[in-house]
């Protein structure tokens, strides 16, 4: 898979550095942005893609916990912080682990291991995941998938039978989805086991024909040697 593009935010200066330090040292990831405002990450978050956040917790801007009740469950968390007492709190927002400080960078290297490998389990192993659309939480099989299209903020997932919006970006479902999804447009992904034909232009769904981007067509072919 790509690399996980991750973000760090830690209202201490010194801290954000270590952590820098050490993301530049695991050869998977990829820091796309840090900051010592929550605020701010809120912003960059609703304009980028991201797939990890480690989260300082106890921060005077805005609680750790309180980003993530914002954010919502789209990203991975690895929380950060100097009080062991946040710890249960943390992983009732489903995160992937919990480093207290000061952090090591054998303790840290396995946290983001564990990331590493629930990314390789969603793309090679499950058959399904979950979304929440229009306030409710559903269950959608891979193998049911047409094609996943980018609205602005959102992205429509159109399954055989029904679509579901959700707030998300199509790189974050790029993370999510088996080998089998390709990206062919800066706001389409197709599931290539539901392809009819591939044309100059477009591809053939049942019932769609999808639009095929001119500097992803490179990639389409690649994949499909």
């Amino acid at each position: 898979m790509n690399k996980i593009k991750c973000i760090i935010v830690d209202d201490e200066p010194l801290a954000i550095s270590l952590l820098e330090h050490y993301v530049e040292r695991i050869p998977f990831l990829e820091l796309v942005f840090s900051t010592e405002n929550p605020i701010l990450a809120l912003e960059y978050l609703q304009k980028n893609d991201s797939d990890l956040i480690f989260l300082d917790i106890q921060m005077p801007e805005l609680t750790g916990i309180n980003f993530m009740k914002i954010v919502g469950a789209n990203q991975k968390y690895i929380l950060t912080t100097a009080y062991s007492e946040y710890a249960l709190e943390g992983y009732e927002h489903n995160i992937v682990d919990y480093l207290l400080k000061p952090i090591s960078f054998d303790r840290f290297q396995k946290s983001v291991v564990k990331v590493q490998e629930r990314f390789s389990f969603l793309r090679e192993e499950d058959t399904h995941f979950f979304v929440k659309s229009s306030g409710q939480r559903y269950r959608i099989s891979f193998d049911d998938i047409l094609y996943i299209e980018s609205i602005k903020d959102y992205v429509n997932i159109r399954t055989e039978n029904d679509e579901f919006i959700v707030l998300d970006t199509l790189k974050s479902m790029e993370n999510q989805l088996p080998e089998r999804f390709v990206r062919i447009h800066k706001s389409f992904i197709v599931n290539l086991d539901k392809v009819k034909s591939i044309g100059v232009k477009k591809v053939i769904l049942p019932e769609y024909e999808i639009p095929i981007g001119e500097s992803y067509r490179a990639g389409l072919l690649d994949r499909l040697k």
